[in-house]
C-alpha cells in the first residue's frame, strides 16, 4: 500500500456522467437524482456528478449538499465557518448565523431559485486540501480524507482536472490488504 499511486486507485473524468455549470438549480436536481437511481440500479458506476464550463474543462462537482449550499446565498460571505467548526468554537458559528440570518428564510423563494439560480453561482473550485496529482502516493490521501472529511478527492496534472479519487475505493483497498493479512 505504501507504494501505491494516486493514479491506481482514481477514476478519470470520463467515466463520470457530467452536467455544465450553465445548468439551473431545478435541472442539478434532476440530474442528481437521474444519477442516483442508475446507480442503486446498477445501470451506472458512478453517481457524482462532475460539472464542466463551456469549454468543456471540469470545474468542479457536484452533490446533494452542494444544491443545499446553493439555497443560502449568504454563505458566500463566510469563509471562516469550517475552520471554527474544527477548532470547537461553535458559539462563534452560532453567532454568525444568527448575524447573517442563514437559514432563515431558504424556502421562501423556492421555486424562483430553482428556475433562476445557475449552478455556477453556487459551485466551488477544488481548494488546495481537495487536490491530489495522479503520482502522488496514497499516504498523502489519508491524510486529507481524514482531516477534511472528502468523499473524493479532485486529481490535477498541469492544472486540469484528471479525474477523482474516492473514499470510497480507497476504503475497499486497506479493507482487502487487512483481509489478506489473516489476522
Amino acid at each position: 500500500m505504501e507504494k501505491m499511486k494516486v493514479l491506481d486507485l482514481m477514476v478519470t473524468k470520463d467515466r463520470f456522467p457530467k452536467i455544465s455549470d450553465d445548468t439551473t438549480f431545478f435541472d442539478a436536481l434532476v440530474t442528481l437524482e437521474k444519477a442516483q437511481e442508475k446507480y442503486l440500479a446498477g445501470k451506472a458506476e458512478q453517481r457524482i456528478l462532475l460539472v464542466e464550463d463551456e469549454h468543456g474543462k471540469i470545474v468542479s462537482k457536484i452533490s446533494p449538499i452542494d444544491l443545499m449550499r446553493g439555497l443560502e446565498k449568504q454563505y458566500e460571505q463566510i469563509n471562516l465557518g469550517e475552520i471554527i467548526r474544527r477548532s470547537g468554537l461553535t458559539y462563534i458559528w452560532t453567532a454568525m448565523q444568527k448575524d447573517y440570518r442563514l437559514w432563515e428564510d431558504p424556502f421562501n423563494d423556492l421555486c424562483r431559485k430553482a428556475i433562476e439560480v445557475k449552478i455556477r453561482n453556487f459551485i466551488k473550485a477544488p481548494g488546495e486540501g481537495q487536490i491530489v496529482g495522479a503520482e502522488d502516493a496514497l499516504a498523502k490521501c489519508f491524510h486529507l480524507f481524514v482531516m477534511n472529511r472528502h468523499d473524493s478527492l479532485f486529481v490535477v496534472e498541469d492544472d486540469e482536472i484528471i479525474g477523482l479519487l474516492r473514499f470510497s475505493d480507497v476504503y475497499k483497498k486497506v479493507s482487502k490488504i487487512m483481509k489478506a493479512c489473516a489476522l
